[in-house]
């Protein structure tokens, strides 16, 4: 029919519109805060890419929420201040009738939502995690960054070389600042190289000093040496256990501990979200000529932004034991769809909220 396909084409020009603006300005964010961390030694640098694509897809069911979301109210406050609606109206339909338009578009969104927050996210974070963890054990030679200071891999030594690649495995003008056994040492040497022995990567200084002093007392141990050897190729213990955000649905469902049944509502609140938003949508977009479109907006972005914190907050809770999952997701998520069913129902048939507040006084007769 014509008014359920000249609906659905308009929420889709519209969510089409919004993603690619949800997607870019989140993007930009997470590149700069990701390429920070790669500054920093947290990441691999090498690997930016990879953790800017699962990162993206972990925080696609959000982006894709709030753009059906807006889409929506964008839609009908379209249609409001330009008098389409009335033109609806006048031919017989109801504001009821617009659900069918907008859930026919909306549910291939909502299962879309669905498996990305049950499946990929989960997903996404675990090969975050692996990438970090991959990357905290490499050893201490692909942690020296020319030119710069560099902490070893199990914290007691600082390295500087001043070469041109790690990858060539020789290096010029190296100091290596340790503390281990109870004792500190600085160490220098104009070359060194790397030399596998016993199945243990060392690096082999040449022409060198070094400076060694026990902890707790004042002397100081200087000696030379044309050949020395520090071992480099220790990995770091790095916890396996996964994050609650990593762990998969199934074994949310499998184990329904405190901590898993708070990760359980977060993931199952998106989907549900989806889902009420674009009935709460339909339910509250009118028309005001003198704010246009941006009070619609504004009241959209404030009304997502109060679901979401409830189901942040929502996660907090019953991973504390304050309230039982059953319980807050049939208010949240229940009450969410019953508040908003009622409100459309109202305007549907020009409900009076002050008539039924607020009785009405009889007027009295003047002689």
């Amino acid at each position: 029919m014509l008014f359920n396909s000249t609906i659905r084409k308009e929420l889709s020009r519209n969510f089409g519109a919004t993603l690619v603006v949800m997607v870019t300005i989140v993007i930009t964010m997470m590149i700069i805060r990701i390429l920070g961390h790669a500054a920093q030694g947290v990441i691999n640098p090498s690997e930016v890419n990879l953790i800017i694509g699962f990162t993206m897809l972990g925080h696609l069911p959000t982006i894709m929420t709030m753009s059906l979301f807006i889409a929506t109210v964008g839609t009908l406050s379209r249609i409001y201040l330009e008098s389409e609606m009335v033109v609806w109206l006048s031919s017989g339909r109801s504001l009821s009738s617009f659900l069918k338009p907008i859930t026919s578009f909306a549910w291939p969104l909502i299962a879309i939502v669905a498996v990305l927050v049950l499946v990929i996210w989960p997903w996404s974070n675990a090969e975050i995690g692996e990438l970090r963890e991959r990357f905290e054990r490499r050893g201490d030679l692909e942690r020296v960054t020319p030119g710069q200071f560099q902490e070893s891999s199990n914290g007691t030594k600082v390295f500087f070389v001043d070469k041109d690649s790690v990858e060539n495995k020789t290096g010029k003008n190296i100091f290596i600042a340790a503390n281990e056994r109870g004792k500190n040492s600085m160490t220098s040497a104009k070359t060194g190289d790397i030399e596998l022995i016993d199945d243990e990567r060392f690096l082999m200084l040449q022409n060198g000093q070094r400076l060694e002093r026990t902890i707790g007392q004042m002397d100081i141990k200087v000696s030379e040496f044309k050949t020395y050897g520090s071992r480099i190729g220790q990995d770091v213990k790095v916890n396996n256990n996964l994050s609650n955000a990593s762990i998969p649905t199934l074994s949310l469902i499998a184990e329904p501990s405190l901590v898993h049944q708070g990760e359980l509502s977060w993931r199952l609140g998106i989907a549900f979200a989806a889902l009420n938003l674009p009935i709460i949508a339909l339910a509250i977009t009118s028309a005001n000529p003198r704010v246009g479109r941006s009070g619609n907006f504004a009241l959209a972005f404030f009304v997502f932004m109060i679901y979401y914190n409830f189901i942040n907050l929502g996660n907090s809770w019953i991973t504390l034991g304050k309230v039982e999952f059953l319980n807050y997701m049939l208010v949240l998520h229940g009450g969410a769809f019953a508040a908003s069913f009622v409100l459309l129902l109202g305007r549907n048939n020009n409900w009076d909220i002050r008539r039924l507040l607020i009785p009405r006084i009889p007027r009295k007769e003047v002689a």
